[in-house]
């Protein structure tokens, strides 16, 4: 008889969906929140690609808990040079790269290390849809995400 231990996911992720830049969610984060977000010491990045994703970082110090806002988009520019011709020009063009392939439409992600109960989760997402530049945010279960080690750090 064989058991499989189901792989122990220690934080809890929640999804977010708004056109604002990561330092004005931040900055809407912790009016709404309560919470102080500050930029996190360094960006994820990974050395085969040119992408890099910002992280903001709050230490709740009373609930024992680390909180991320994590990008999840990063739209590069690129610029290609073809052969030498009588009428080449460069040409520009920009490709957008996702931490998390599977949630594309994702634009943030909210990490929560440290214990949480559903009604404080529930609680959070209620305070998010209840900001006016977030379209809408809801809980995402990080056992089912293919590249959720993408998010250990």
């Amino acid at each position: 008889m064989r058991i499989e231990l189901e792989e122990l996911v220690d934080y809890t992720l929640i999804g977010i969906h708004t056109s604002e830049e990561d330092y004005r969610l931040a900055y809407l984060l912790n009016k709404n929140l309560n919470t102080s977000f500050s930029k996190f010491k360094q960006h994820l990045d990974f050395k085969n690609n040119t992408a890099t994703y910002s992280i903001y970082e709050f230490l709740d110090e009373s609930k024992q808990q680390e909180i991320y806002l994590i990008s999840n988009k990063f739209i590069g520019n690129h610029t290609q040079i073809p052969k030498a011709t009588l009428f080449s020009d460069s040409i520009s063009y920009s490709t957008t790269s996702y931490l998390i392939k599977e949630k594309k439409k994702v634009d943030f992600f909210l990490k929560i290390v440290g214990d949480t109960s559903a009604f404080e989760i529930k609680n959070i997402v209620n305070k998010l849809n209840n900001i006016h530049q977030i379209i809408t945010s809801y809980s995402i279960n990080p056992s089912e995400l293919k590249s959720k080690d993408f998010l250990i750090f």
